[in-house]
């Protein structure tokens, strides 16, 4: 398969994450940590590889260790960085979090002045990419910072809607001055998606809704053609203009609740590439993402497909 011509073109935020090894206390308190690859475009992309996909990332590393760390450990896992260019001038990211299962972990972004993904550029994705690409995969908080922001609304506009194009509402606030700024900018990429996921919260910024069957239909009334709306421990919400589905969470004990939106993103891919029901892209994209809930890590601990069925055979 050409490198253009991937399952999942992911494009965003990727660099490395740094997680303790001892749960329940503050970073003060932590002695060891686990080096791993994140961000949410990348952690996508590794989980649509774990499922089989060809995926493919763009984005940017500093011209640093934990830059070439980042580029070994994509290609180990399975995606493709020939589109991930190293900075010459910025370094890469790094992202502390503390661990309070089952439902509190805070998260310190190192980013300043400005992380590589954000210096994405127009060269970096010409239209074989664009167009060769079965999914299309970009995130709201690669709208926060220019060159990143102008890049993604060229992609999209490009993109014109062909296939599956998904916008990860992804709101952030830590990476907006000013959270009318980010309604403002997720519209613009909104006008350009065929699906849009988030939680309440998300759905607030992009929308101005926090119901989720309100939320939905007013991501329809954009323009998309699936609208999800994640609600915590009263699981997923799924529509289109002629199906409502939703689903129920599925029980773990969570360890780390990060990263289990981005395995429910790189199932949701699969599943949406697989031609399955909606239903039942719900429910393995569901099981995917509390998999990841149950584990430490986060790119590392994005399931198979195998591993996925079978939690699901215990369901049925």
């Amino acid at each position: 398969m050409r490198a253009d011509a991937v399952d999942v073109l992911a494009l965003g935020r990727l660099g490395v994450d740094l997680y303790p090894l001892q749960t329940g206390l503050g970073l003060e308190e932590v002695v060891t940590f686990g080096k791993y690859l994140g961000g949410s475009a990348a952690n996508v992309a590794v989980a649509a590889a774990r499922h089989g996909r060809s995926s493919a990332l763009v984005s940017r590393v500093g011209d640093d260790p934990f830059g070439r760390y980042l580029l070994a450990e994509l290609e180990r896992l399975g995606v493709d960085s020939g589109a991930v260019f190293t900075d010459p001038a910025l370094a890469t990211p790094v992202t502390f979090c503390e661990i309070f299962p089952p439902d509190d972990f805070p998260l310190y972004f190192y980013r300043e002045p400005k992380a590589p993904d954000l210096a994405l550029s127009l060269e970096q994705v010409p239209d074989e990419r664009v167009l060769g690409a079965r999914i299309v995969w970009v995130t709201a908080t690669g709208l926060s910072q220019v060159p990143s922001r102008s890049t993604h609304l060229d992609v999209l506009r490009r993109r014109a809607r062909a296939g599956h194009v998904v916008l990860d509402l992804d709101y952030r606030p830590m990476f907006w001055a000013d959270p009318a700024e980010a309604t403002l900018q997720v519209g613009r990429a909104l006008d350009g998606a065929t699906v849009a996921v988030g939680n309440r919260e998300e759905c607030l910024v992009a929308v101005g809704e926090t119901d989720p069957m309100r939320a939905a239909d007013a991501l329809l009334e954009r323009g998309v053609e699936l609208a999800v709306v994640k609600q915590g421990p009263d699981g997923v919400l799924a529509k289109t203009r002629d199906e409502t589905v939703q689903v129920p969470p599925h029980p773990v004990e969570v360890v780390n609740g990060l990263g289990a939106g981005d395995a429910f993103g790189g199932a949701l891919c699969h599943g949406l590439l697989a031609g399955w029901g909606l239903e039942r892209v719900l429910r393995f994209a569901n099981v995917a993402g509390a998999i990841v809930a149950s584990r430490l890590e986060c790119s590392t601990a994005m399931p198979t497909s195998a591993e996925v069925e079978a939690e699901l055979g215990v369901l049925r």
